[in-house]
């Protein structure tokens, strides 16, 4: 992934990657091979090689530079889309079993920064729910209940918050994480070589053909890599063209970053109750002084371009109640996706054999990532799983049919949109540093002008399925609303499903 060079830096990208790999060129063969070198691929990597497997990871652009870079790092086990509706939607049974194997992610990036000393600012610490309104304490004592029963035992009511919410009631999760992540993946891919796995950047992957019990992957250089066993770790899955997709949907998120003294916000992971868009709060801490992180503010992504308002929104609301904030630092977005049914797909990928994707992480794609990676090694090394059934990419949506008949109006919006104008009726009302949609010669196109003034033309169906893209001025990228695909501001493909450029006019 390429998400790396969309304009926002986070607070992680700040530290140095010391661990990359060279670009991959002509033919090779592996045991393994890995797609994506975000916490979901190195993490399958990492058990997979300590499994005794030879495996290789390749990724389209720099390592552990995706969509990983872009969290705000809660090493929550606590349900994002909550327990609460888990449970209504899907029974108690996969309650427990999505507890168990999110806590077990937690306990293994634990147990994996004490085996390979690895310093990235891991802790333990309390999650906290917090109400926006008094109307929102009985949902809190639903959802309380929820993960009790989810086998949260040890989740309880206290009558104080944290922080500013001293004086609310709240539901607090113990034994939650945080870390750094870059800090983590670059000693994760440290790790990963000195027990012999191979690690290639800039190596796209454009083509997947399963035969004769081998996988056989196409790389954008012309090369084919051979193997046993394929992981697909991108975020979004590329080798699928309908399945997944009309499962899930993309959503921007938005993160703020600003030095607080010490002692003045808690070390803890806060969510609260605001919909249809939660707050989320955790601090990294600092020699002198904490970093507070304020993330929400969400959207269907490329359906909004008030970007500079959500994240003045963001700030205002964090200064309310962190009144010791001093100046915002950074400010980034990440993307997520939402299963219609809160789930990840994690496990065989629908129509091959020899293929698995880790997908879906509605929000919590640390834990996912890992708690993907412990399935998928059970997956090739037992041929099962015991939480096979709770993530099973092909399984039977119980939202499904609506789900899939929205997912399909919101797309079919999105294909009209080659009928109708642009943004801008013609190319000369495009300032530089910026782009918009224009109808040239009858065709719907992504213009683009540079600082300097040269134009860039664009194709503006984009490559996975044609929809019509959408400027993104805050990344300086255009976005696809129906599935999820980036793409640069002069075509280049950032993140999938969308492997090839927009088409240059």
């Amino acid at each position: 992934m390429n998400a790396e060079k969309e304009r926002s830096r986070s607070l992680w990208m700040e530290h140095p990657m010391d661990q990359d790999g060279p670009q991959l060129v002509g033919d090779s063969a592996t045991e393994v091979l890995v797609i994506g070198s975000g916490i979901a691929g190195l993490s399958c990597a990492y058990e997979l090689v300590c499994s005794g497997h030879q495996v290789a990871v390749v990724d389209r652009g720099r390592i552990g530079r995706g969509m990983t870079a872009r969290t705000s790092a809660h090493l929550a086990f606590e349900l994002d889309d909550f327990f609460e509706e888990l449970r209504s939607l899907r029974g108690e049974d996969v309650c427990r079993q999505y507890y168990e194997s999110q806590s077990a992610a937690v306990d293994r990036i634990e147990d994996i920064c004490r085996q390979e000393a690895i310093n990235c600012d891991f802790a333990r610490v309390d999650g906290y729910f917090v109400p926006v309104e008094e109307k929102d304490i009985d949902y809190l004592r639903k959802e309380l209940d929820a993960a009790r029963a989810a086998g949260f035992t040890d989740a309880e009511w206290v009558e104080n918050g944290p922080g500013p919410w001293r004086s609310n009631p709240a539901v607090r999760f113990p034994r939650q994480g945080r870390f750094h992540p870059l800090k983590y993946l670059d000693a994760l891919a440290e790790a990963l070589r000195r027990r012999g796995a191979t690690l290639c950047a800039e190596s796209p992957i454009v083509g997947l053909d399963e035969k004769d019990g081998q996988v056989r992957a196409k790389t954008g250089t012309g090369g084919i890599i051979t193997a046993a066993h394929v992981v697909v770790a991108t975020n979004s899955p590329f080798h699928l063209r309908i399945p997944i997709h009309t499962k899930q949907a993309p959503y921007r998120t938005y993160v703020i970053v600003g030095p607080i003294p010490k002692g003045a916000a808690p070390d803890a992971l806060i969510w609260d109750t605001l919909e249809p868009s939660y707050h989320y709060v955790r601090i990294h801490p600092g020699r002198d002084e904490d970093m507070l992180i304020v993330g929400g503010e969400d959207h269907k992504a490329g359906e909004a371009d008030d970007m500079d308002e959500r994240l003045y929104r963001l700030e205002v609301w964090a200064r309310e109640r962190f009144p010791e904030l001093g100046p915002i630092s950074h400010k980034w977005s990440g993307q997520v996706f939402e299963p219609s049914d809160y789930v990840p797909f994690i496990g065989k990928s629908p129509g091959y054999e020899r293929v698995y994707l880790v997908t879906g992480d509605s929000g919590e794609g640390l834990t996912a990532g890992v708690a993907g990676a412990l399935l998928i090694r059970h997956l090739i090394d037992q041929g099962a799983s015991p939480w096979s059934d709770v993530y099973d990419p092909d399984r039977l949506m119980m939202r499904g049919a609506i789900e899939f008949a929205k997912e399909n109006l919101h797309a079919a919006k999105h294909w009209a949109a080659h009928l109708g104008g642009g943004e801008v009726r013609s190319v000369d009302d495009i300032p530089p540093g910026e782009g918009a949609l224009v109808r040239i010669d009858g065709k719907m196109t992504a213009a683009f002008r540079t600082d300097e003034g040269d134009l860039k033309l664009c194709s503006a169906s984009c490559t996975h399925m044609g929809c019509v893209v959408r400027w993104n001025p805050f990344e300086q990228c255009w976005d696809c609303p129906c599935h999820g695909s980036h793409f640069s501001a002069d075509g280049e493909p950032l993140q999938g499903p969308a492997f090839e450029p927009l088409s240059k006019l």
